[in-house]
Protein backbone atom coordinates (compact mmCIF):
# COMPACT_ATOMS: atom_id res chain seq x y z
CA UNK A 1 0.00 0.00 0.00
CA UNK A 2 1.19 4.18 -0.36
CA UNK A 3 1.91 6.33 2.01
CA UNK A 4 -0.66 8.89 2.13
CA UNK A 5 -0.42 12.62 1.54
CA UNK A 6 -3.10 14.44 3.81
CA UNK A 7 -3.89 17.94 2.72
CA UNK A 8 -5.77 20.46 5.29
CA UNK A 9 -7.71 24.04 4.26
CA UNK A 10 -8.33 25.86 7.00
CA UNK A 11 -9.60 29.19 7.48
CA UNK A 12 -6.89 31.04 9.06
CA UNK A 13 -4.95 34.22 8.43
CA UNK A 14 -1.39 34.39 7.43
CA UNK A 15 0.96 35.56 5.36
CA UNK A 16 1.53 34.68 1.48
CA UNK A 17 4.57 32.67 -0.32
CA UNK A 18 5.23 30.22 -2.99
CA UNK A 19 6.58 26.98 -4.38
CA UNK A 20 7.31 27.66 -7.91
CA UNK A 21 8.17 31.42 -9.33
CA UNK A 22 6.11 33.02 -6.63
CA UNK A 23 8.55 34.66 -4.03
CA UNK A 24 7.72 34.84 -0.39
CA UNK A 25 6.24 37.96 1.61
CA UNK A 26 5.96 38.79 5.36
CA UNK A 27 5.83 36.17 8.55
CA UNK A 28 2.99 34.80 9.75
CA UNK A 29 1.40 35.78 13.07
CA UNK A 30 4.22 34.57 16.11
CA UNK A 31 7.07 34.89 14.11
CA UNK A 32 7.04 31.38 11.87
CA UNK A 33 9.61 31.53 8.82
CA UNK A 34 7.75 31.96 5.57
CA UNK A 35 10.59 31.00 3.68
CA UNK A 36 9.34 28.55 0.63
CA UNK A 37 10.01 25.17 1.48
CA UNK A 38 11.02 26.74 5.23
CA UNK A 39 11.31 23.30 7.96
CA UNK A 40 10.25 23.81 11.85
CA UNK A 41 8.82 22.24 14.12
CA UNK A 42 4.96 23.09 14.71
CA UNK A 43 4.71 22.45 18.53
CA UNK A 44 4.32 26.71 19.27
CA UNK A 45 3.51 27.47 15.60
CA UNK A 46 -0.14 27.65 15.94
CA UNK A 47 -2.05 29.02 18.92
CA UNK A 48 -4.55 27.22 21.02
CA UNK A 49 -8.58 27.69 19.35
CA UNK A 50 -10.12 30.78 20.49
CA UNK A 51 -6.27 32.25 21.15
CA UNK A 52 -5.95 30.41 24.41
CA UNK A 53 -2.11 29.02 25.67
CA UNK A 54 -2.16 25.99 27.77
CA UNK A 55 1.58 24.77 28.66
CA UNK A 56 0.02 20.84 28.77
CA UNK A 57 -1.93 21.45 25.34
CA UNK A 58 1.28 22.80 23.89
CA UNK A 59 3.44 20.19 25.06
CA UNK A 60 0.93 17.84 23.48
CA UNK A 61 0.97 19.20 20.53
CA UNK A 62 4.47 19.32 20.40
CA UNK A 63 4.90 15.58 21.09
CA UNK A 64 2.53 14.43 18.58
CA UNK A 65 4.10 16.67 15.44
CA UNK A 66 7.80 14.75 16.23
CA UNK A 67 9.41 14.53 13.62
CA UNK A 68 7.14 16.08 11.26
CA UNK A 69 8.46 18.72 8.92
CA UNK A 70 6.64 22.11 8.01
CA UNK A 71 6.87 24.68 4.92
CA UNK A 72 4.95 28.03 5.80
CA UNK A 73 2.59 30.14 3.77
CA UNK A 74 2.91 29.38 0.01
CA UNK A 75 0.69 30.56 -2.28
CA UNK A 76 -2.15 29.16 -4.47
CA UNK A 77 -3.98 32.22 -5.46
CA UNK A 78 -4.03 36.21 -6.09
CA UNK A 79 -5.53 36.87 -2.65
CA UNK A 80 -3.72 37.43 0.20
CA UNK A 81 -5.63 34.42 2.05
CA UNK A 82 -4.61 31.92 -1.02
CA UNK A 83 -1.97 30.66 1.04
CA UNK A 84 -0.91 26.73 1.90
CA UNK A 85 1.31 25.58 4.59
CA UNK A 86 2.84 21.61 3.74
CA UNK A 87 3.65 19.26 6.76
CA UNK A 88 5.39 15.79 5.70
CA UNK A 89 7.31 13.24 7.79
CA UNK A 90 10.79 13.42 8.85
CA UNK A 91 11.92 11.24 6.50
CA UNK A 92 10.22 10.14 2.66
CA UNK A 93 10.70 7.25 0.85
CA UNK A 94 10.51 8.14 -2.04
CA UNK A 95 6.94 6.74 -2.73
CA UNK A 96 4.04 8.36 -4.10
CA UNK A 97 1.73 9.49 -1.44
CA UNK A 98 -2.21 9.78 -1.72
CA UNK A 99 -3.57 13.70 -1.02
CA UNK A 100 -6.04 14.39 1.36
CA UNK A 101 -7.25 17.45 1.36
CA UNK A 102 -8.97 19.05 4.78
CA UNK A 103 -11.18 22.15 4.72
CA UNK A 104 -11.82 23.74 7.55
CA UNK A 105 -13.35 27.15 8.99
CA UNK A 106 -15.83 28.47 11.24
CA UNK A 107 -17.32 31.71 9.19
CA UNK A 108 -18.77 31.82 5.43
CA UNK A 109 -17.99 35.84 6.07
CA UNK A 110 -15.35 37.98 7.92
CA UNK A 111 -12.55 40.89 7.57
CA UNK A 112 -10.06 37.83 8.00
CA UNK A 113 -9.01 39.30 11.68
CA UNK A 114 -11.75 37.11 14.18
CA UNK A 115 -10.10 34.08 15.81
CA UNK A 116 -10.28 30.90 14.16
CA UNK A 117 -11.11 28.28 16.45
CA UNK A 118 -10.23 25.19 13.80
CA UNK A 119 -6.31 26.31 14.23
CA UNK A 120 -6.39 23.65 16.52
CA UNK A 121 -7.53 21.12 14.47
CA UNK A 122 -5.52 21.83 11.68
CA UNK A 123 -2.02 22.01 13.24
CA UNK A 124 -3.12 18.31 14.92
CA UNK A 125 -4.71 17.12 11.87
CA UNK A 126 -1.74 17.68 9.85
CA UNK A 127 0.25 16.10 12.32
CA UNK A 128 -1.83 13.20 12.55
CA UNK A 129 -1.03 12.65 8.56
CA UNK A 130 2.22 12.84 8.96
CA UNK A 131 2.19 10.46 11.65
CA UNK A 132 0.61 8.08 9.41
CA UNK A 133 3.17 8.04 6.50
CA UNK A 134 0.94 11.30 5.15
CA UNK A 135 2.23 15.19 4.39
CA UNK A 136 -0.58 17.65 5.17
CA UNK A 137 -1.10 20.38 3.50
CA UNK A 138 -3.15 23.70 5.29
CA UNK A 139 -4.97 26.48 3.49
CA UNK A 140 -6.94 29.46 4.09
CA UNK A 141 -9.80 30.87 1.98
CA UNK A 142 -11.50 34.11 1.07
CA UNK A 143 -14.96 35.75 3.33
CA UNK A 144 -17.76 37.38 2.69
CA UNK A 145 -18.76 39.85 1.91
CA UNK A 146 -15.54 40.67 -0.41
CA UNK A 147 -15.53 37.19 -1.84
CA UNK A 148 -19.26 36.09 -1.98
CA UNK A 149 -20.57 32.71 -3.48
CA UNK A 150 -18.81 30.98 -5.49
CA UNK A 151 -15.35 32.30 -4.17
CA UNK A 152 -15.13 29.13 -1.54
CA UNK A 153 -15.71 26.45 -4.08
CA UNK A 154 -13.46 28.24 -6.18
CA UNK A 155 -10.72 28.71 -3.74
CA UNK A 156 -11.12 24.72 -3.27
CA UNK A 157 -10.43 24.09 -7.30
CA UNK A 158 -7.91 26.49 -7.24
CA UNK A 159 -5.54 24.90 -4.29
CA UNK A 160 -6.59 21.20 -5.75
CA UNK A 161 -4.89 22.31 -9.25
CA UNK A 162 -2.20 24.03 -6.88
CA UNK A 163 -1.80 20.19 -5.90
CA UNK A 164 -1.65 18.81 -9.16
CA UNK A 165 0.75 21.48 -10.44
CA UNK A 166 3.06 20.96 -7.17
CA UNK A 167 3.08 18.21 -5.23
CA UNK A 168 5.66 16.29 -6.57
CA UNK A 169 8.34 18.45 -4.96
CA UNK A 170 6.63 16.92 -1.56
CA UNK A 171 6.31 13.05 -2.81
CA UNK A 172 2.73 13.40 -3.64
CA UNK A 173 0.31 11.92 -5.98
CA UNK A 174 -2.14 13.81 -7.55
CA UNK A 175 -4.16 10.80 -8.69
CA UNK A 176 -5.04 10.00 -5.42
CA UNK A 177 -6.64 13.39 -3.83
CA UNK A 178 -8.90 12.99 -0.94
CA UNK A 179 -11.10 16.36 -0.05
CA UNK A 180 -12.29 16.91 3.65
CA UNK A 181 -14.65 19.17 4.69
CA UNK A 182 -15.22 20.50 8.09
CA UNK A 183 -18.14 22.69 9.08
CA UNK A 184 -17.97 25.90 6.70
CA UNK A 185 -15.35 24.05 4.67
CA UNK A 186 -17.75 21.28 4.25
CA UNK A 187 -20.13 23.89 2.42
CA UNK A 188 -17.15 25.00 0.28
CA UNK A 189 -15.99 21.08 -0.50
CA UNK A 190 -19.39 20.06 -1.49
CA UNK A 191 -20.47 23.13 -3.47
CA UNK A 192 -16.90 22.08 -5.40
CA UNK A 193 -18.31 18.98 -6.17
CA UNK A 194 -21.45 19.57 -6.82
CA UNK A 195 -21.12 22.80 -9.65
CA UNK A 196 -18.53 21.54 -11.89
CA UNK A 197 -18.63 24.52 -13.50
CA UNK A 198 -16.48 25.57 -10.77
CA UNK A 199 -13.75 23.08 -11.43
CA UNK A 200 -10.54 23.34 -13.47
CA UNK A 201 -8.74 21.05 -15.70
CA UNK A 202 -6.52 19.66 -13.74
CA UNK A 203 -8.35 20.07 -10.45
CA UNK A 204 -10.41 16.65 -10.00
CA UNK A 205 -10.35 14.02 -6.49
CA UNK A 206 -10.39 11.06 -5.74
CA UNK A 207 -13.24 10.73 -2.74
CA UNK A 208 -14.65 13.50 -0.44
CA UNK A 209 -15.20 13.48 3.47
CA UNK A 210 -17.84 16.08 5.14
CA UNK A 211 -18.24 16.87 8.52
CA UNK A 212 -20.61 18.77 10.31
CA UNK A 213 -21.61 21.26 7.33
CA UNK A 214 -24.47 22.86 5.30
CA UNK A 215 -25.31 21.43 2.20
CA UNK A 216 -28.36 23.78 1.53
CA UNK A 217 -29.73 26.34 2.96
CA UNK A 218 -33.07 28.44 3.27
CA UNK A 219 -34.75 31.16 4.43
CA UNK A 220 -33.65 30.26 8.17
CA UNK A 221 -29.64 30.83 6.74
CA UNK A 222 -27.69 32.80 9.13
CA UNK A 223 -26.10 36.34 8.27
CA UNK A 224 -22.79 34.41 7.61
CA UNK A 225 -24.68 32.46 5.03
CA UNK A 226 -26.85 35.30 3.19
CA UNK A 227 -23.60 37.26 3.10
CA UNK A 228 -22.18 34.58 1.04
CA UNK A 229 -24.65 33.36 -0.81
CA UNK A 230 -26.57 37.03 -1.25
CA UNK A 231 -29.81 38.30 -0.40
CA UNK A 232 -31.73 37.01 -2.66
CA UNK A 233 -33.08 33.60 -1.26
CA UNK A 234 -34.81 32.30 -4.22
CA UNK A 235 -31.36 31.46 -5.97
CA UNK A 236 -30.08 29.26 -2.82
CA UNK A 237 -31.26 26.21 -3.98
CA UNK A 238 -29.24 26.79 -7.09
CA UNK A 239 -26.53 28.11 -5.09
CA UNK A 240 -26.52 24.68 -2.82
CA UNK A 241 -24.85 21.52 -2.79
CA UNK A 242 -28.02 19.67 -3.62
CA UNK A 243 -28.92 18.10 -6.09
CA UNK A 244 -25.99 18.22 -8.33
CA UNK A 245 -23.79 16.58 -5.86
CA UNK A 246 -25.86 13.21 -6.51
CA UNK A 247 -24.02 13.19 -9.66
CA UNK A 248 -20.28 12.85 -7.88
CA UNK A 249 -19.38 9.28 -8.64
CA UNK A 250 -16.08 9.46 -6.12
CA UNK A 251 -16.81 7.84 -2.65
CA UNK A 252 -18.09 10.16 -0.44
CA UNK A 253 -17.74 9.77 3.58
CA UNK A 254 -20.29 11.64 5.72
CA UNK A 255 -19.89 12.56 9.24
CA UNK A 256 -21.75 14.82 11.71
CA UNK A 257 -21.89 15.18 15.86
CA UNK A 258 -24.27 14.28 18.50
CA UNK A 259 -23.25 17.46 19.61
CA UNK A 260 -24.21 19.32 16.88
CA UNK A 261 -27.03 22.13 16.81
CA UNK A 262 -30.30 20.35 15.32
CA UNK A 263 -30.17 22.32 12.49
CA UNK A 264 -26.75 20.71 10.99
CA UNK A 265 -27.66 17.36 12.17
CA UNK A 266 -30.89 17.60 9.37
CA UNK A 267 -28.38 18.62 7.05
CA UNK A 268 -26.03 15.36 7.32
CA UNK A 269 -29.23 13.10 7.49
CA UNK A 270 -31.14 14.61 4.55
CA UNK A 271 -27.69 14.46 2.53
CA UNK A 272 -27.62 10.99 3.14
CA UNK A 273 -31.04 10.16 2.45
CA UNK A 274 -30.58 12.24 -0.73
CA UNK A 275 -27.41 10.20 -1.33
CA UNK A 276 -28.98 6.85 -0.75
CA UNK A 277 -31.91 7.40 -2.75
CA UNK A 278 -29.84 8.42 -5.77
CA UNK A 279 -27.39 4.69 -5.30
CA UNK A 280 -25.08 6.57 -4.35
CA UNK A 281 -25.22 5.94 -0.32
CA UNK A 282 -21.84 7.46 1.55
CA UNK A 283 -20.31 6.00 4.36
CA UNK A 284 -21.47 7.42 8.04
CA UNK A 285 -19.89 8.82 11.30
CA UNK A 286 -21.88 9.70 13.95
CA UNK A 287 -18.72 11.41 16.36
CA UNK A 288 -19.36 11.86 20.08
CA UNK A 289 -17.73 15.40 19.31
CA UNK A 290 -16.72 17.32 16.50
CA UNK A 291 -14.87 20.65 18.34
CA UNK A 292 -11.81 18.49 19.72
CA UNK A 293 -8.66 17.31 16.88
CA UNK A 294 -9.27 14.20 19.37
CA UNK A 295 -13.11 13.87 18.69
CA UNK A 296 -12.14 14.01 14.96
CA UNK A 297 -9.31 11.97 14.05
CA UNK A 298 -8.95 9.88 17.12
CA UNK A 299 -5.77 11.33 18.79
CA UNK A 300 -7.21 10.12 22.11
CA UNK A 301 -7.25 6.71 20.82
CA UNK A 302 -11.37 6.25 21.65
CA UNK A 303 -12.33 4.77 18.02
CA UNK A 304 -15.24 6.88 18.44
CA UNK A 305 -13.49 8.95 15.35
CA UNK A 306 -13.41 9.54 11.26
CA UNK A 307 -9.64 8.19 11.19
CA UNK A 308 -10.39 4.67 10.45
CA UNK A 309 -13.00 5.71 7.55
CA UNK A 310 -10.47 7.79 5.78
CA UNK A 311 -7.96 5.66 5.85
CA UNK A 312 -10.87 3.08 4.91
CA UNK A 313 -11.55 5.31 1.88
CA UNK A 314 -8.38 5.42 0.67
CA UNK A 315 -7.80 1.79 0.77
CA UNK A 316 -10.57 1.75 -1.29
CA UNK A 317 -9.24 4.49 -4.10
CA UNK A 318 -6.49 2.11 -4.21
CA UNK A 319 -8.59 -1.15 -4.92
CA UNK A 320 -10.58 0.78 -7.70
CA UNK A 321 -7.76 2.37 -8.94
CA UNK A 322 -9.21 5.61 -8.64
CA UNK A 323 -9.76 8.47 -10.15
Amino acid sequence: MKNYLLICVVAATMGASSVRGMETESPAPGGAPSTVGAVTQPGSASPQAGGASSTDANADSAKSCEHVLFSRKLKYGESERNVLDVAAPGALDGSPRAVLLFVAGDNFAGDGTQADTTAALQEQAMCFAARNGMVAVSMSYRLAPAAPWPAGARDVASAASWIHQNIDLFGGDPQEIVVIGYAVGAFHVASFMAHKEFQETDSDVAGVVLVSGMYRSGTDAADGERSYLGADVSKYNDRSAVPGIIEVEVPIVLAWSTADPPRLVAQGEKLKEVLCSAGHCPRTALLAKRDSPASVFDLDGSGDSLAERTKQLLRQIEARGLP
